[in-house]
């Protein structure tokens, strides 16, 4: 029994000790991320860029940043080089065309920085095909009075509205063009023509924001010009200029003018009075 105290003298300083050991352990922080990874937008369609941004947290001097582009099934469809500046900040711009640009479904981008190991990732839906959307514009002649149908089929944006220029016998067709596109116009002849001297038809001038193009297809018939026009994301004005607009007198201004004429005849008739000296 003499020996209990001294035992619990011992448990009692081990325990006194003890407590102090396990009070200094903390718990670890988070690491920032060696790279990191982020796009301008969560979806895409063919023809659309793809912009691609990050940082690193370690730059090397002369190591390229790989960037590669996954489809749903895991396979490549794309890849780049580009340097990082710097302050580790990197920027990237990839187009979404060419032949493995082709399954829908959500793909995946994949940066890799130095060692294997220090990768980063970002996930974007993708749709292959654009579907195109059909519709008609009624476009009025502010000097005729008269309104046209103008059918059109645009994909890859939207149209906002249709103007006459009689000035410069022009169309000008303003687009919202949220990605590489292409619009088909049915162009009434009665509205706007292209024509030779010799009365056979000719190729209208087509300018995007100033600057000429050539439609991809064009046909026509007796009473419409069918064009097929290709623009690219941020397009906004196609004019289309022909040989001949919708002419300044319509069938009122017509009407007025003939009752006019008929007017003059009969107060001549009355009167005597001559257009042509007489001899």
């Amino acid at each position: 029994m003499r020996y209990a105290p001294i035992f619990t003298i011992l448990l009692l300083s081990f325990t006194a000790l003890s407590v102090p050991i396990f009070a200094q352990q903390t718990t670890p922080t988070t690491a920032a991320p060696l790279i990191t990874t982020s796009l301008d937008k969560s979806s895409y369609t063919l023809g659309d860029t793809i912009v691609i941004s990050g940082s690193v947290q370690s730059v090397v001097v002369g190591t390229p940043l790989t960037i590669q582009i996954l489809d749903s099934t895991n396979n490549l469809v794309q890849v780049a080089q580009i340097d990082v500046s710097q302050d580790g900040k990197y920027t990237d711009t990839i187009k979404a065309v060419g032949t493995l640009w082709k399954s829908n479904g959500l793909y995946t981008v994949k940066v890799q920085y130095g060692p294997p190991n220090v990768t980063a990732q970002a996930i974007f839906t993708f749709q292959s095909s654009i579907t195109p959307t059909s519709n008609a514009f009624q476009l009025k002649d502010p000097n005729s009075q008269q309104t046209f149908n103008v059918n059109y089929t645009i994909s890859g944006g939207s149209v906002k509205t249709m103007t006459i220029d009689a000035q410069s016998l022009s169309v000008i067709v303003s687009v919202n063009s949220t990605s590489d596109g292409t619009i088909t116009l049915q162009l009434p002849r009665a509205l706007i023509d292209a024509k030779t001297n010799s009365g056979q038809d000719d190729a209208f001038i087509i300018l995007i924001d100033g600057a000429e193009v050539k439609p991809q297809s064009e046909s026509g018939d007796n009473n419409f010009r069918n064009l097929t026009i290709p623009f690219l994301q941020g397009d906004q004005d196609i004019e289309i200029i022909g040989t001949q607009i919708v002419p300044e007198f319509g069938p009122i201004a017509a009407l007025v003018l003939a009752i006019a004429i008929i007017s003059i005849i009969a107060v001549s008739a009355k009167t005597g009075l001559r257009f042509m000296p007489k001899y």
